[in-house]
């Protein structure tokens, strides 16, 4: 947490935080205002220019509340609403104070400010100009040093919430740490070990301290958690752990971390996340006893386990409750494949299915299954999981998948995947209306395809082929602010369809492997009316490379993550990992970032080796964040990952590149000891990263888990079956040598830009 005390071997940490959040009684619809005043809480804190009472050292204020650190208490007064002083406009509001202080600590302890902020907060208060205070700084963090002997407290903003972590040195005992509180009625532990205060003006609730160690490479927890020390006190118990190893404050938090699965063989494909943040998932199962919720669209497995269904789950904000989980499908084999939610939390699902009597609603665009191989299907599930507001197949007399979906503003679906089928639905106008077809050597060959379906599911907006003379596959999509369409994917086709200002117009020199023409990946922009190309391009070298993500910033650069055999990949000088070895010919993951017009490189950058990315997403900063798996041990991660070693298997990853592709911001290895895939990102509006796949490893990494055990697989295959997983990851890193900030932590660049404007818009005020 600290720069002097990053150095494992001279000191030892324990991390012990605490997310003050408010959940008040359901009755108290008054005290509602109070939870969400102060959900808001700034990322900052003032220090005492004579702006308040001199006892304070730093304090923070916000809508409802107020925040006083003083040399040995933390005051919070919150702003309750009176509703029994209607005509006295000072008495409408009451005030709820609640004391924290450490029993028995440094009377005196050092109190610094650390990270100062740009911005500064003045006050022009009456009219005596001796008693303004202007430019008074701002901080991230206030640091109280040696409040018990060998232990350091520090209080920061994070995710819009107080925190505190007491950072224990080595030889430091942390029974000495006691919290007493003053105004609250009552003090309980529940049965989660959260600490809960009981106040006038509602729950503050406190979670259960994060505490581990890290062998091997791999996190594992040290249980430990609140103890009663009295009726207003409580201390910390700590369970044995090893003391020849560090104890280590990990910044970037695993915040929750569950497996999902029942008896058979399961995993998720997409994610997607609402504005509250909870987590939609969506994938395949073979489990009969998948966990799923009452009053949820199907709750009973049908048909033959041997076959595949999806599901779709909705976690809430903390990982460990399900909001819903359904299963959802027909008596054969099915599978989602992406998870797109609009504004109103309905939650559009695709993939593909071979079920005749897959669930179709009345008035769907395609009723019935046409495929001889399958079909696709598009369904927009209600907020509630309970019902299906639409549901239809989509496809020819061959074989059709979808792969990814996006939704737009006014609620219509944009499906992007793959066809065989010389007569898929297209709509006249449409940029490739006929199918172009493949090679004579593929039993299947195929086109990607690009169809816009109107908010009911009833039509087509648009619905297009895009593809050339050999086998053309779509894998992802996105959408911009104006509704362009981004496609990409792989296409082994000579004359692909690209555009003559493209990056790269035309494929290199085909060079074939052992009889099979290698694959180049592909980057089209669609218009909004998926009549024209504004722009196409091919993206690769002279072996095997293939698109799997893609994301567009609010300037309309397109990133674009895959995987690629290519020892001549396109990359940029200054990426963070312009070149690989000519010797290796495995696989590498890259990102890529196209600028507007698609004809020239911003940055590109190999990504590790042994490696396949495969999703990505982009936050307003132009951060990539980017998933998938390695085999390799030598895989980049960064100072403070939350796992910065190979466990084993195979490793899925997530890595957080910057806006200049130069520089990781964060990039761990998450997964046990056996073969870990991660498949799907997404990511919150305080920069948070949202992880899905697939694992059988008995030692996934978990934390808060709705299901912190894997389940058994099959009979014969015992825990060699699989789960889907689900994480969440906070994203707080130390920063690398010479990084930013005085205390040696690199903030989120998201939240750090939210922080400044925060400051200066309180500065205004």
């Amino acid at each position: 947490m600290l720069n002097h005390v990053l150095i494992p071997s001279r000191w030892m940490f324990v991390l012990l935080p605490f997310l003050a959040g408010f959940a008040l009684p359901a009755a108290a619809a008054t005290d509602a205002r109070v939870t969400e005043s102060y959900g808001k809480l700034p990322l900052h804190f003032e220090a005492n220019r004579g702006q308040t009472d001199k006892d304070v050292h730093f304090l923070s204020r916000g809508p409802g509340y107020s925040l006083y650190l003083t040399a040995g208490e933390a005051v919070l007064v919150l702003a309750k609403p009176n509703p029994d002083a209607k005509h006295d406009a000072k008495a409408r509001v009451k005030s709820v104070a609640l004391r924290m202080s450490l029993v028995g600590a440094a009377r005196k302890p050092v109190v610094s400010g650390l990270v100062e902020q740009p911005g500064k907060a003045n006050y022009f208060i009456g009219k005596d100009p001796a008693k303004w205070r202007t430019n008074v700084p701002t901080y991230a963090k206030v640091h109280y040093q040696n409040v018990y002997p060998g232990i350091d407290l520090v209080y920061y903003g994070n995710q819009r919430q107080l925190e505190y972590d007491f950072v224990v040195a080595p030889g430091a005992d942390p029974n000495k740490i006691v919290l007493g509180f003053k105004g609250a009625d009552k003090l309980q532990l529940d049965a989660k070990g959260e600490l809960v205060l009981h106040t006038k003006g509602g729950d503050i609730r406190q979670h259960k301290p994060v505490i581990y160690q890290e062998i091997d490479g791999v996190r594992r927890d040290i249980d430990g958690g609140y103890v009663r020390k009295g009726a207003n006190r409580v201390g910390f118990q700590l369970a044995a752990y090893d003391t020849s190893r560090p104890l280590i404050i990990d910044p970037l938090v695993l915040a929750y971390s569950t497996y999902l699965g029942g008896n058979g063989f399961d995993g998720a494909s997409g994610i997607a996340v609402d504005r509250h943040g909870n987590a939609y998932v969506t994938g395949f199962t073979t489990s009969t006893n998948f966990p799923t919720t009452p009053g949820a669209l199907e709750t009973t497995f049908h048909g033959d386990s041997r076959f595949s269904h999806p599901f779709v789950t909705k976690l809430d904000s903390s990982g460990s409750q399900l909001i819903y989980s359904t299963y959802f499908g027909g008596s054969t084999s099915d599978a989602s494949a992406r998870i797109a939610v609009d504004a109103h939390g309905n939650a559009y699902v695709t993939g593909s299915t071979q079920s005749t009597d897959f669930p179709i609603t009345a008035g769907a665009f395609q009723a019935t299954l046409t495929g001889l191989f399958g079909n696709a299907f598009v369904a927009k599930l209600d907020r509630s999981g309970s019902e299906l507001l639409y549901s239809t197949y989509l496809g020819g007399t061959r074989f059709d998948s979808a792969s990814d979906i996006a939704v737009d503003r006014f609620g219509s679906a944009l499906v992007v995947g793959t066809t065989s089928s010389g007569d898929f639905p297209t709509t006249p106008g449409a940029f490739q209306p006929v199918f172009a077809g493949g090679d004579i050597f593929s039993p299947l060959p195929s086109d990607a395809f690009l169809t816009k379906l109107n908010p009911t599911g009833t039509g087509l907006v648009y619905s297009t082929y895009l593809g050339g003379g050999g086998n053309d596959f779509g894998s992802g999509i996105t959408l911009d602010a104006l509704g362009n369409a981004y496609v990409t994917g792989r296409t082994d086709s000579p004359v692909f369809p690209t555009t003559p200002a493209a990056f790269q117009p035309l494929p290199p020199p085909p060079v074939v492997n052992g009889g099979v023409v290698n694959f180049n990946a592909f980057v089209t922009k669609f218009d909004a009316t998926g009549a024209a190309l504004v722009y196409s391009t091919l993206l690769g070298g002279s072996k095997f490379d293939a698109a799997t993500g893609v994301g567009v910033d609010a300037h309309g650069n397109a990133y674009v993550s895959g995987f690629t055999e290519s020892s001549d990949f396109p990359t940029t000088a200054g990426a963070f990992q312009p070149t690989v070895d000519l010797a290796d010919r495995h696989s590498h993951s890259f990102v890529t970032k196209l600028d507007p017009t698609g004809s020239t490189l911003v940055y590109s950058t190999y990504l590790g080796t042994l490696g396949q990315a495969g999703s990505l997403a982009v936050d307003a900063e132009g951060n990539a964040y980017v998933t998938g798996s390695t085999l390799s041990n030598t895989f980049p991660t960064t100072a403070g990952a939350l796992q910065p070693r190979f466990a084993g298997g195979r490793e899925a990853f997530v890595t957080k590149l910057d806006p200049t592709g130069s520089a990781l911001v964060y990039s761990t290895y998450l997964g046990g000891f056996g073969d870990d895939f991660a498949s799907g990102i997404a990511f919150d509006a305080d920069c948070n990263a949202y992880v899905s796949g697939q694992t059988n490893s008995t030692n996934f990494p978990t934390a808060n888990a709705f299901q912190a055990a894997k389940s058994d697989g099959p009979p014969f295959f015992g825990n060699l079956g699989t789960d889907a997983f689900i994480a969440k990851i906070v994203d707080v890193l130390p920063a690398p040598e010479g990084g930013q900030g005085d205390d040696g932590m690199q903030h989120n660049r998201c939240l750090r830009e939210r922080e400044a404007d925060d400051v200066e818009s309180s500065a205004a005020d």
